[in-house]
């Protein structure tokens, strides 16, 4: 949870921007902090972004386009060195609020930077629920809900939004992710979180949509103005319900590690592990998909991260960032078949 000098502060920053740029992790806990924050301020861009863990100095070239005074950077570990040049060069105010645990991170002195995740035991909470905390608007409490759940994190708040949607929620004590596949506000979130995988202009179409929406059935509830992503959605929806099939087949004697790889034209590595790891509590879950030059690698499992990391610093341009049990990387497409043998020997060995 942020401290309350740091939602003050964070208020100071939204209130003193004139034309923010909000930079945002390309999936539903980055889209949803973008929208509460952009919904309260009433003003700026949002731009996701995607691909590696780090945002890299391409994306300074959208502050120039909208001509930002103000730059908040939204669920990202990494930021790289040259992208915080261009913003030195600039002296623009940059807001960072994240949720990641590292060791070291280094954060220019101009940044004002807030992450009130101190050891690996806090990582659970969203950045969504931190900008909620800012916000404190109760109509846009399902959307700080459908963010935290795609994230895994059910927050405080929950009770007040099942008061007041008993119908998006599920029965008993649910944990996030049975809220993120089996309810109606679970059903949301991946409408809106794989709305964003699709071409810039509908994801912009989309960003329009749910600035100015009041209701979640508006999102939930088909219609002429949300038909495009929910046509999407449907598309996405259809592919990884036949990739999770083939995936558990092909692993029904797997043991404690699970791995599955695709091509094509789809990038929904994150989404496949996390199901993968939903059906099989206790495995480790790698997913790789093949681009042809490189491979997005999603890894989920108890203590991942350092494993991962462990093995890609043995690979050239190799890269990775995320949580201790959840973790993104890329590598080379060349690089996998060794990745993988390496891989699989220190999770088997592991406990």
């Amino acid at each position: 949870m942020l401290n309350s000098n740091q939602v003050k502060e964070i208020k100071n920053h939204l209130n003193k921007a004139q034309n923010p740029v909000f930079l945002f992790d390309n999936d539903a806990d980055g889209l949803c902090s973008f929208l509460l924050l952009r919904r309260f301020c009433g003003k700026g861009k949002g731009v996701q972004i995607k691909g590696a863990p780090k945002l890299d100095g391409n994306y300074f070239k959208k502050v120039i386009e909208f001509n930002s005074d103000y730059i908040f950077i939204l669920d990202k570990p990494l930021v790289s060195e040259e992208f915080f040049e261009e913003v030195d060069k600039f002296n623009i105010p940059v807001v960072w609020i994240d949720h990641h645990y590292m060791e070291e991170r280094i954060v220019p002195d101009f940044v004002y930077y807030y992450n009130p995740i101190k050891n690996l035991e806090d990582e659970g909470e969203a950045v969504t629920g931190f900008c909620y905390q800012v916000t404190k608007n109760e109509e846009d409490l399902w959307i700080a809900i459908a963010g935290c759940i795609s994230d895994k994190y059910l927050p405080d708040f929950y009770s007040v939004f099942k008061r007041k949607y008993p119908d998006l929620v599920i029965e008993n004590n649910p944990g996030a992710f049975d809220l993120y596949y089996k309810s109606g506000i679970g059903k949301i979130s991946r409408i809106i979180g794989e709305g964003l995988k699709d071409r810039t202009t509908n994801v912009v179409n989309m960003l329009r949509f749910l600035i100015k929406v009041k209701s979640p059935y508006e999102v939930l509830n088909e219609s002429k103005e949300n038909y495009v992503f929910y046509k999407r959605f449907r598309e996405i929806e259809e592919k990884r319900k036949k990739f999770i099939d083939k995936a558990v087949k092909l692993n029904e004697n797997s043991g404690k590690v699970l791995f599955f790889e695709y091509r094509g034209d789809l990038s929904i590595s994150s989404e496949i592990a996390n199901e993968l790891s939903y059906k099989s509590p206790g495995k480790f879950v790698i997913v790789s998909y093949d681009k042809g030059d490189v491979v997005n690698i999603s890894a989920r499992g108890k203590k991942i991260k350092n494993i991962i990391l462990k093995v890609l610093s043995g690979f050239e341009g190799a890269t990775g960032g995320g949580h201790n049990d959840s973790i993104g990387a890329r590598i080379k497409s060349e690089d996998l078949k060794e990745f993988k043998e390496k891989l699989k020997n220190l999770l088997e060995d592991s406990s």
